[in-house]
C-alpha cells in the first residue's frame, strides 16, 4: 500500500490488525475473544456499536462489542461474544491466543446509556442477544449512583446455553434484578421456564421512569417491547437492537436495509416507536 493511499485509509473501510490476547469458552458454540491492536487502535467502541471482523481469508461479519475495558486498562482492546454459525464465525470461534484478525468500525448507534441516568434501566436479552446488552450492566453498575433499579432479564433455549454465568451471579450479588429462563429445563433446573417477555410482568421497576434496553431475536424483541409499553414504558424509551447481514458497514451498499433504515448506519440501536411498524411487516 502506497504511503499516500495509507493516510487515506481509515478502520471503516480496510481491516486494521488485532491479535486475540484470550479467548473464553462460554458455551460449546460461543467464545469470547478479548483482541489488542497490533499496530495502531481504532476509535473507542460505545454500547451498541459492531465491528467488521475479518477472518483472513475467509471473510469478514459484523459482531456487536460485548464488553467494556477494565478502569485500569490503558490499551484499547475490544471484547466481542461470536457463535460459530458459518465459515467466518467458526474461523473466529477457532481463532486461539495469537491469532491475527482484522478489525473494522466503530460502526452504528448505541444504546446511549448515559441518557437513562435518574431512570431505572430494564435490559432484557434472548440469547446470544445477551452479549451485545452485557456493556450496558457494566456501564451502569460503573457509576451506580447515577441509575434507579437495575433489572436484567435474560433467556436462552436450556441451561447449557446461558452465557456468562459468572457475571449474572455477580450482578445479582450487587443489587441487580436478576432473571433467567430457559425454553427447555435441564435435571436439575429450578429456575424459570418459558419465554422471557413473560418475566416482564413479575419485574420491579417504574414504568413511566424506566428506559429499556432490548436484544435478541426479533420476534422476542417484538413481544418484550410490548410487554414493556403494556406496562407503561414510553415506546420512545424502549430500544431494540435490529439485525440485518452488514456488509460494508458504512451504509454504502445496501445490504442492511430494513425499509427506510440503513442498520449500519441509522441502526442497530432504534427506538421502539421507530421500529414496531418495521417489526410488524413480515416481509421485511
Amino acid at each position: 500500500m502506497s504511503t499516500s493511499l495509507a493516510s487515506r485509509v481509515t478502520g471503516a473501510e480496510l481491516p486494521l490488525p488485532y491479535r486475540v490476547i484470550a479467548r473464553h469458552a462460554d458455551t460449546d458454540d460461543t467464545v469470547t475473544l478479548e483482541l489488542a491492536y497490533e499496530t495502531a487502535p481504532l476509535p473507542a467502541f460505545a454500547p451498541g456499536q459492531f465491528a467488521m471482523l475479518t477472518a483472513y481469508g475467509i471473510g469478514e461479519v459484523p459482531i456487536s462489542l460485548s464488553g467494556l475495558p477494565a478502569p485500569h486498562e490503558t490499551a484499547r482492546r475490544l471484547t466481542h461474544t461470536l457463535r460459530a454459525v458459518g465459515a467466518v464465525t467458526r474461523a473466529l470461534h477457532a481463532a486461539g491466543p495469537g491469532t491475527v484478525i482484522g478489525v473494522r468500525g466503530p460502526f452504528g448507534t448505541t444504546w446511549d446509556v448515559p441518557s437513562a441516568a435518574g431512570h431505572d434501566v430494564v435490559v432484557v436479552a434472548g440469547g446470544i442477544g445477551l452479549a451485545p446488552v452485557r456493556p450496558i450492566v457494566q456501564a451502569v453498575l460503573a457509576e451506580r449512583d447515577r441509575y434507579g433499579e437495575v433489572v436484567l432479564l435474560v433467556g436462552a433455549r436450556t441451561p447449557a446455553d446461558l452465557l456468562y454465568r459468572d457475571d449474572l451471579d455477580r450482578w445479582a450479588a450487587a443489587g441487580v434484578q436478576v432473571g433467567v429462563t430457559v425454553d427447555r429445563p435441564a435435571e436439575g433446573w429450578n429456575g424459570h421456564v418459558g419465554v422471557v417477555p413473560a418475566l416482564v410482568a413479575s419485574a420491579r421497576f417504574r414504568p413511566g421512569r424506566s428506559v429499556g434496553f432490548v436484544c435478541g431475536p426479533e420476534v422476542m424483541m417484538r413481544f418484550t417491547a410490548r410487554a414493556l409499553t403494556d406496562r407503561g414504558v414510553p415506546a420512545s424509551r424502549v430500544r431494540v437492537s435490529l439485525e440485518r447481514n452488514m456488509r460494508c458497514g458504512a451504509g454504502w451498499c445496501g445490504h442492511c436495509q430494513l425499509g427506510p433504515l440503513l442498520l449500519c448506519r441509522d441502526g442497530p440501536v432504534v427506538d421502539y416507536a421507530r421500529a414496531e411498524p418495521l417489526l410488524d411487516v413480515r416481509e421485511l
